[in-house]
This record gives C-alpha cells, structure tokens and sequence, in this order.
C-alpha cells in the first residue's frame, strides 16, 4: 500500500485559485471577445500565425501590459486596505481611458459578471463597494478583488491575468483567421514566455505610468462595431 501524501503546500490553495481566474471557463465572457483582432483580420492586417502572433505580443505589450496589468497591481493593496476612493479612482480611470465603445462595454459586461461570480463566496463587504462603482466594476480592479481574497500577491495576479488574456485572444485567432491548434500553441508559448517582463515592468509603473495608446487598435475597434460578418462582441 502506497504512503499516504503529505500535506498540500500553504500555496497550493492560492495557485489553484489564481488557475481558476485565469481559465476560460470562468463565466465572465472573455471568449466571446477579440479585442479589435477580427477587424484586424478583416482589414488583412492578420491573416496567418506569424501576423497572429506579432499582433497579440504587441498588444500585449501595449494594451493589458501599460494599463490593466497596472491597474490590477495597484488596486490589490487598495482592496487589502479596503481604501475605496482608491478603487474608485483607479475604476474610473479604467473606463475613462477605454479608446472604443466596445473596449468599455467589454471592461464593464466582464466586470459585473465576475461580481455575480464573487457572490457566490463568503460574505465579503468589499463586494458592497465593487457593486457601488459607476458605471461598472470594470474586469481589472472586480479581478483584483478576486486575486486579494485568493491571498495573491500582485505579481502572481498579474501573471494569471495576464495568461488569461492570452489564452482568450489565442482562441480567438484560431476560429476568426482561422489557425490550426499547433499553432495556437506555438502563438501562446510566445506569448506566455513574455508575460513575465510584462509583468515586471507593470508592477514598477506609477499612476502616471500607465497609459492607454493604441491608436490602430482603437480604430480597428471602432470599425468592428459596424463589421457586416463577425464572430465576436469586439
């Protein structure tokens, strides 16, 4: 008879919630987006792995990596002191700087959706405050909640946020260029052996470090509000 394994890791919880977050299975509804990719593709901006892959590391990047992956790394100690002007502050500068209708309908539809996710979890009265922001609890400061309560530090927030992403926009290119699963694989290891520099250099941005600039993205973005044929809500 085989020995009975030992105790779990005191960070085995934690990973197993940060996986968790990260997996598309999470029902917030970040399949059903692409962040501007199909009018990207539409446009023959991408149109094979190679363009797949050197448009989502940009974005990458210059999306999440200059202003969500910030946004969650400041906001993890703001709901650890549960400073509520803070969250609001970096809530509204989330939707502010939101460059397409749709980018801010998608930051908001993903936020409310994990506040219904965290109530389903013991009785926290920070949900009281993510519930209060207006317009929405937009997804990056709702999932620095969810990082906090899982006793995250914000650079292994940072790293399951960021992966998530890239797993949703993988799955993305694969049904809208299309591509096949070998390279979808091929396209997320790239992408996961970015994220830690990504990471590293959101974690050591101030509030007058991040920024939201991806003027080709915001266009593209606009224009697939109107797209004839599309898979995706952006």
């Amino acid at each position: 008879m085989s020995a009975c394994p030992g105790p779990a890791s005191p960070a085995a919880p934690t990973l197993l919630q940060l996986i968790w977050l990260a997996s598309p299975a999470l029902p917030v509804g970040g399949f059903s987006y692409s962040e501007g990719l199909e009018a990207a593709i539409e446009a023959g901006r991408v149109r094979d792995e190679a363009s797949a892959a050197a448009w989502l590391l940009d974005q990458l990047r210059l999306g999440p990596g200059l202003a969500d992956l910030p946004v969650l790394a400041q906001a993890i100690p703001a709901w650890q002191a549960h400073d509520a002007q803070r969250i609001a502050e970096l809530n509204a500068w989330t939707l502010t700087t939101r460059e397409s209708a749709e980018l801010r309908r998608q930051t908001e539809q993903m936020g409310r959706s994990l506040l219904e996710w965290l109530r389903n979890r013991p009785d926290d009265p920070r949900l009281v405050t993510l519930a209060a922001l207006r317009p929405a609890p937009s997804f990056p400061v709702a999932f620095a909640l969810a990082a906090q309560q899982a006793g995250a530090a914000p650079e292994q927030a940072l790293l399951s946020f960021a992966f998530g992403w890239a797993e949703n926009m993988v799955q993305a290119a694969l049904k809208a260029v299309p591509l096949g699963q070998s390279a979808g694989q091929r396209i997320l290891a790239m992408l996961a052996d970015s994220i830690p520099a990504v990471a590293a250099h959101a974690l050591a941005l101030d509030d007058d470090g991040r920024q939201s600039f991806t003027p080709m993205l915001a266009i593209l973005s606009a224009r697939h509000e109107t797209q004839y044929s599309r898979l995706f809500r952006s």
